[in-house]
Order: structure tokens, then sequence, then C-alpha cells
């Protein structure tokens, strides 16, 4: 019969336990761990291609300002976030270049984070950029929902709205 023990100074020690630098560098440099390159040139072009399609999505700002009809629009307070905006994404992009520079191996935000806050905060960042991910893929995944459908109207099929949005917004549009 095993004996659980109370949450404790040792359990909570390997919660924040962190690898070292040079420890770090030396598993990526382990045959079994070393990354092998996957995308040729036929991939890398079709992934640009996606990015440029995908961009798409930001051509829904044309209807955060000028609104709907039943919002209201931003107007020119647009503007003042999207300057907002570079300058966050700026700032990310300085403490990725930091990530990079001080931890040269894979894995760049969770390796950082294993080696300078532990295992936990690593985790946490590991399931974060998941999560980050997975909402980007959606936004750009009803992008191409909103042109796939516009397409087939174009060629005058018309196929029920609820296979292209979420039940709730092809109820309203039905109203």
């Amino acid at each position: 019969m095993s004996v659980v023990r109370p949450f404790d100074a040792m359990m909570l020690s390997r919660l924040f336990r962190c690898k070292s630098l040079d420890q770090q560098a030396a598993e990526t440099i382990a045959p079994q761990f070393q990354l092998k390159p996957a995308l040729g040139p036929v991939h890398l072009l079709l992934l640009g291609v996606g990015a440029v399609i995908g961009a798409g999505i930001f051509s829904s700002i044309v209807a955060a300002v000028a609104g709907g009809t039943d919002q209201a629009g931003a107007g020119p307070a647009i503007i003042l976030s999207f300057v907002v905006s570079a300058i966050a994404c700026g700032f990310a992009g300085l403490c990725y270049a930091e990530f990079a520079a001080m931890v040269p191996v894979s894995g760049l935000a969770y390796s950082y984070a294993y080696v300078t806050l532990g295992e936990l905060v690593a985790w946490i960042i590991g399931w974060d950029l998941i999560l980050e991910y997975a909402v980007g893929n959606i936004a750009v995944a009803i992008s191409w929902s909103g042109y796939f459908q516009e397409l087939l109207r174009g060629f005058g099929l018309h196929r029920p709205l609820w296979l292209g949005v979420d039940f709730r917004s092809a109820l309203q549009a039905a109203r």
C-alpha cells in the first residue's frame, strides 16, 4: 500500500527546476533530438501564398471602421489602435530576438522559460502558444470560409449558411 504524501517543498522544487543552458544545448546536439529540415522550396512557396491569402482576415478592418446596421463604427480611432498594436508587436519582436540570442536552441519561448523560470512556467507557456496558434487558425479558417462561400455564389451555387459559419450567425442571417 502506497502512502500519499502531502504537498511538500520537494514537490514544489520539482515544479520550478531549471535546466542549465549547457544541458539544454547539449540535448539538441544529440542525434535523436536534432531537427531535420522538412520543408522544401515548394512547401515554403505554398506557406508564403497561404500567409498572403490568410492575411485577408485583415479585410475585416473595413467592417470595424465603418460599422454595421447594429453597431457604430470605430472611425479614425482604428488608426490609434494600429499604432498601439505596432508598438506592442515591436516589443514582442525585441523579446523574441533576446530569447534567440540568450538561448540559441529551437523552441524559443518554451526553451527560454525552461532555462530561466522552470518546468512549470515552461509548460504553461507551451500550452499558451498552442492556444495562440489555435485562435489564429480559427480566424484564418473563418476568412477562408467566407472566400469559399463567395466563390460558390459567383458560380451560382448556394449551400446552407450553417455549413460555413456558426449556427448562431446562420440563424441571425436567416432572420
